[in-house]
């Protein structure tokens, strides 16, 4: 397999209030989307949700409507950040690859979080932001969010928006429509 030939896309769900954040509490990851872009055929695979327990924090009434991502949910299915780094590693060997993800946001979250846990940073050291790219590629003045680039591109958005598990999966289809009409 050619590590070229294969994109890593994550999209990371935190915690989140609806104004301030509450005293004590802190943004924490409560979900790692991920799936693996094959670049050539656009094909999508090893699209998962790793849902993560906060420590921190606990979800808000505005995070779960946010992203349907339950206090009941991260604690009978979450495993701690630690876990779901190592998993991470295990299954995705994202050393070896370059990654995706919409933005700068999961970038700096998850090396934020790495740092704040004394956790080894997972991922490898190229990164493509999709929010610029798309932008570039289709020559846009003003950057749009991945809602709007699914839009302008006429692709449905797919799944739950705000769930890492689907945004991720979103973000690949975008990625993949840059790489066929990015200019040489």
């Amino acid at each position: 397999m050619n590590h070229t030939d294969n994109i890593i896309i994550i999209d990371l769900e935190a915690t989140c209030w609806d104004g301030k954040i509450p005293n004590g509490q802190v943004n924490e990851i409560i979900e790692i989307g991920i799936c693996v872009l094959d670049t050539k055929t656009g094909k999508i695979s090893q699209n998962e949700g790793i849902i993560v327990k906060p420590t921190r924090s606990t979800i808000s009434e505005f995070c779960t409507e946010l992203t349907t991502i339950t206090q009941e949910l991260v604690n009978t299915k979450g495993v701690s950040f630690e876990e779901a780094c190592s998993k991470l590693r295990i299954a995705y060997n994202p050393k070896q690859y370059t990654w995706a993800s919409y933005g700068e946001y999961d970038l700096n979250m998850l090396k934020k979080q790495c740092k704040l846990r004394g956790v080894e940073y997972p991922m490898g050291q190229q990164h493509i932001n999709v929010k610029t790219t798309f932008s570039e590629v289709k020559g846009l003045q003003k950057k749009v969010g991945m809602k709007g680039a699914l839009h302008i591109l006429n692709i449905p958005l797919d799944g739950t928006h705000h769930r890492g598990i689907d945004d991720a999966r979103n973000i690949a289809k975008i990625l993949h429509w840059c790489l066929q009409h990015k200019k040489a």
